[in-house]
Parts: structure tokens; sequence; C-alpha cells
């Protein structure tokens, strides 16, 4: 596809995808996501006739209007739609792939200074909540999810979620419909269910004399936590 086809798809993508736009006026004022997109297409399309200044320039002013950032040498597929967008940061050497849906506050940056691929990639119809970080050269397979605020730093493999600082990869919790990606496992909560529910039953099967003497040491703990909470009033 040309440029113009790409950034008539982009239009329509946007209608597609957001049920907050009640009418074609509002695109033109209301979604930043989209003319960081317009900006980037042009500044791309020079930036692959080897040109460099004027794709440079195209970009930053793109920056200047939208608080979007995006490096006019990334590759970005087709029906990619920036919610919202204002702080989305697409680094050089990123690949996007098609149907990818990335909200506000994403980054796609590199960890080092060295030439070459350095960015991540994002395979198709990927979700990149809010705030996540996705760092280096790594890949976030096809269909997967990103949690708002995560820190990725390793590879995620197709249909899983990536939740957490790092991000920790789920081979469940992935869910099909296309905007739900507040739909993921806590497993910090999971895991806390699980040693309280242990430690009761290992309490249980304590004989009784030793019981009193874990009681007193629980008393102590519980003064420890009191100081604890009251040191953070």
């Amino acid at each position: 596809m040309n440029v113009f086809s790409l950034i008539k798809e982009d239009f329509s993508n946007v209608k597609k995808n957001d049920p907050a736009l009640h009418s074609t006026f509002e695109l033109f004022f209301n979604y930043p996501g989209l003319w960081a997109l317009f900006f980037y297409r042009i500044a791309h399309s020079l930036y692959n006739k080897k040109l460099r200044f004027i794709p440079r320039f195209i970009s930053a002013f793109g920056q200047f209007l939208t608080v979007i950032d995006i490096h006019p040498a990334a590759q970005i597929g087709r029906r990619v739609f920036i919610d919202h967008g204002v702080g989305v940061v697409i680094g050089e050497t990123a690949i996007i792939g098609n149907d990818v849906i990335i909200y506000q506050q994403v980054t796609l940056g590199g960890v080092s200074t060295s030439k070459g691929k350095r960015h991540p990639t994002l395979e198709n119809n990927v979700v990149i909540g809010a705030g996540a970080k996705i760092l280096g050269n790594i890949t976030i397979g096809a269909s997967s999810k990103v949690g708002a605020n995560s820190v990725v730093v390793k590879s995620v493999p197709s249909h899983c979620t990536a939740v957490g600082i790092p991000a920790r990869v789920l081979k469940r919790g992935y869910d099909q419909t296309p905007l739900s990606h507040d739909k993921i496992p806590d497993v910090n909560k999971e895991i806390f269910e699980y040693l309280i529910k242990r430690i009761e039953v290992l309490e249980a099967a304590l004989p009784k004399g030793k019981q009193e003497a874990i009681k007193k040491k629980d008393h102590d703990l519980d003064e420890i936590y009191d100081n604890f909470l009251h040191s953070m009033d």
C-alpha cells in the first residue's frame, strides 16, 4: 500500500476501534495518536528514500503537536491504533505488526547504545496497556497482552499475558476480546492467599505444646507490624 492508502486506513481504523467517536469531525481535534501516525507515515516514506533531515523535522513537528515521539525509521504496520497516545515513545528500530493497540505513556525503548536492532518487536494483534515499558530487542508474540505499567525486558510468547515489574509471563488470563487488557490474573493476591492457607495447614498440624510458643511469637510479630503501620501515618 502507498502512504496515502495507509493514512486513509488509519482514519478508518479509529472509527472501528473507538466507541467514544461520535463524528468524523472529532478525528481532527481529539485523536493525537491518529495524527502522530499521519506525520509518521509521511516521514517514514521520505526516510525510506534515504532522506534524513526532512523526515526528522516532520517527526519533531508531529511530536510538538501530539506529544508522541515516533522515530521515522520505525516500522509500523497496518491498522495500528494509538489510543489517547500522549507520552508514547517508539524507538528507531522498533517493529510493530498489524492490528496492534497501544495506550498512552507506552515506551518501546532501547537498553543499548550499540547500532543495530535495539528496540522491541510487537507482532500482530498485540495490546499494550497504559504506561507499559517494553525495553530492548525483544519480541511480544502475536495476540499477547501487556498489563498497564508493566516493565517488559524479556520476550513474551504468543497468546500470553505479561504483567508486573519486571513483567512475568502468564500463559493464562488471556482474553480474546480486543480491548480487554484489564482482564489479567492478580498473581500477587493468589500467592499471598496460598501462603496464608499453607500457614493455616502447618499450624493445625503442630503439637499442642508448640502452638503456645508460636502464639507468643505471633504476639511479638504483631507489635512489630503495628509499629510499622504507625510509622507510615
